[in-house]
């Protein structure tokens, strides 16, 4: 079902997650529409922009950042544009929803587009979300975010493979080049986040 959700989305998301409680309303309304969606079952004859992946354990939203969030003040009140939307294991949107919220960038890169005022302490902020996600500790999750940024690289060919734009865009300039020196750089700099 469409419907209208007053507030505020788009790039003004970055700053509500970068204080401590805004990250932590940010891990929570992900659990909270897992929790919402862990008991539905798609029909296995629908047809989705990324190919489901194993297991099947709920309808990820595979593009949960801050951008597609609706806020009402600092407080977010609806998940926005539902099109990469697939049946996969909930680590799928966690490992996505880590790798911009930490975030697994460079100092350069966080300060500039993520908008970060100084460089974040990586390692508190993977804590601070797991906690608030519900995880018990943060045993693998730099392994599963990198997994993820691997699996975003898989999800664009797809999507060009089928001609479809931007990805189309993105396989034909520097895009996916990007996202692999994003993975080295994250392998490199394991440190900071454990």
């Amino acid at each position: 079902m469409l419907s209208y959700i007053a507030g505020e989305s788009g790039a003004t998301g970055w700053y509500r997650i970068h204080s401590e409680q805004g990250l932590r309303r940010f891990a929570t309304l992900l659990r909270e529409y897992h929790e919402a969606v862990k008991d539905f079952r798609p029909s296995p004859d629908l047809e989705w922009a990324l190919q489901p992946s194993d297991p099947h354990e709920l309808v990820c939203h595979n593009d949960f950042g801050p951008w597609n969030l609706v806020y009402d003040g600092d407080e977010p009140v609806g998940i926005i544009d539902w099109d990469f939307a697939a049946p996969g294991p909930r680590i799928n949107d966690i490992a996505y929803a880590l790798e911009y919220a930490v975030p697994f960038r460079d100092d350069a890169t966080a300060l500039s587009w993520h908008h970060f005022a100084e460089v974040p302490d990586r390692r508190a902020r993977l804590e601070v979300f797991a906690e608030a996600y519900g995880l018990t500790d943060t045993a693998g999750l730099v392994d599963d975010v990198i997994d993820r940024q691997r699996l975003t690289i898989v999800h664009v060919e797809e999507l060009a493979a089928r001609d479809l734009e931007p990805q189309v865009t993105w396989v034909g300039d520097a895009t996916l080049d990007e996202s692999r020196r994003l993975i080295a750089w994250a392998e490199e700099n394991r440190n900071l986040f454990t």
